[in-house]
């Protein structure tokens, strides 16, 4: 029996998204950012320690960063391609409290706060101007048993 594609669609399943890879111009300077701020852990360097490959010790690595220099950035506002990361920093508002603390001691601008009912987030640029989403999951919300929830109207949060 021939299977068509739809057919064979249905029996791949995502598990979760597993990394993300950015070119970057500076790799100290994103380094500083993602390793040294952020918290994620340096693995290790290739491509003759232009590249490294970063884990918050959920796998092997969720995060690639692979230095550029000066090779033209995408340009601003609205475009096809990531709009942004999403980077899950803690359980509790306390926690999100404490990593915007952190970020603003580090002189990185919060450009927003949001209430998405699922999780609470902030939003700012790293060096390289892309947006990262550093966020906490709500604890009193069942999004796997209610799933719709996911996309409730964003509210302002205020920490």
């Amino acid at each position: 029996m021939v299977t068509s594609n739809k057919e064979r669609m249905r029996e791949m399943k995502a598990h979760y998204l597993g990394h993300v890879v950015w070119y970057v111009k500076d790799l100290e300077q994103s380094l500083s950012f993602y390793r040294d701020l952020i918290g994620f852990q340096e693995i290790g360097r290739t491509f003759n320690g232009k590249a490294v490959a970063l884990t918050s010790g959920r796998t092997h690595h969720e995060l690639l960063l692979i230095e550029v220099g000066n090779a033209p950035a995408p340009p601003g506002g609205r475009r096809r391609g990531i709009y942004h990361i999403g980077i899950k920093v803690g359980d509790s508002l306390e926690e999100l409290r404490r990593a915007k603390e952190e970020l603003e001691q580090a002189g990185i601008a919060i450009s927003g706060l949001s209430d998405h009912t699922v999780s609470q987030s902030l939003y700012l640029e790293d060096p390289d101007g892309n947006e990262v989403e550093i966020y906490v999951d709500n604890p009193e919300v069942n999004w796997k048993e209610h799933p719709m929830l996911v996309l409730s109207p964003v509210k302002e949060l205020v920490l």
